[in-house]
């Protein structure tokens, strides 16, 4: 794999002050999207040129770098999202963003407040495709986005994937709480499947995702070799929703002492 320097102006250094902050907001408040981004920006050092080299060295990656398509505009195109057929990847897509009301620009505006997303460099362009594919995974991996534990099972998948403190802590973090919070280990081998999986699977940010909005999901998840997540959906069937979203059922104070992984 290319070795590539890094991003000019940075200092390599990680801000783990900042992230420790974000966590900590985060636990207390699982919707403060503005946190994970916090926890991207302060641990992620390095993650995206690491991704883009990846990229490179693909068959396809060369094309789609020089094409750099900008997910967030063409998902929020009301017109390119309606032309999926049904059973397709975009067609779930489709459905997932009317059941949530999610929108893809929502979680790029969310990004910009904690990181400049919008930098014209080939790294920051990789991180701005890594954060518009998010929603797509939650399809691939059958995740639920409006609910704490499937986001967690998603960021340890993620982890697994493209690499990434930020991911790491989150997961964890969430993991080691639940044992308190729900009384049992069931979120957190949630968790642990969701990085498993993301393990065994294809390299999916290598993935043309025009092409594959196009692809029947059941064939996708299976040529990406994306596996059921047997133990997700049974913490789901056995903790019910206040559990599985925890962090929004109690809101303790910012402040608040949470145990974090070494």
């Amino acid at each position: 794999m290319a070795h590539l320097p890094p991003l000019p102006g940075t200092t390599g250094r990680r801000d783990w002050r900042t992230a420790r902050d974000a966590i900590r907001r985060l636990l207390a408040d699982g919707d403060d999207t503005t946190q994970v981004f916090r926890i991207m920006a302060a641990l992620n050092t390095g993650t995206a040129a690491s991704n883009y080299s990846r990229l490179l060295a693909t068959t396809e990656g060369g094309r789609i770098a020089v094409e750099q398509a900008e997910l967030s505009q063409r998902l929020s195109d009301a017109g390119f999202v309606a032309s999926f057929a049904p059973g397709t990847v975009g067609a779930a897509y489709r459905d997932w963003l009317a059941t949530t009301g999610y929108s893809a620009d929502g979680l790029a505006d969310v990004s910009r407040q904690a990181s400049d997303y919008d930098m014209v460099h080939p790294y920051v362009w990789m991180g701005r495709r890594i954060r518009d594919s998010h929603d797509i995974w939650h399809v691939l991996t059958g995740y639920q986005a409006d609910e704490h534990m499937g986001e967690a099972c998603l960021v340890a998948f993620s982890f697994a994937q493209v690499g990434g403190l930020g991911w790491a802590l989150i997961a964890s973090a969430a993991a080691l709480k639940s044992l308190r919070a729900t009384g049992g280990t069931l979120f957190a081998k949630a968790i642990l499947e969701g990085y498993r999986h993301g393990r065994r699977a294809k390299w999916v940010s290598g993935e043309d995702y025009l092409k594959l909005l196009h692809e029947p999901l059941d064939q996708a998840r299976a040529r990406l070799g994306i596996a059921t997540p047997h133990a997700y959906l049974k913490a789901q069937r056995e903790l019910g929703p206040a559990l599985t979203s925890y962090m929004a059922a109690r809101k303790p104070a910012a402040t608040d002492p949470v145990e974090l992984p070494a």
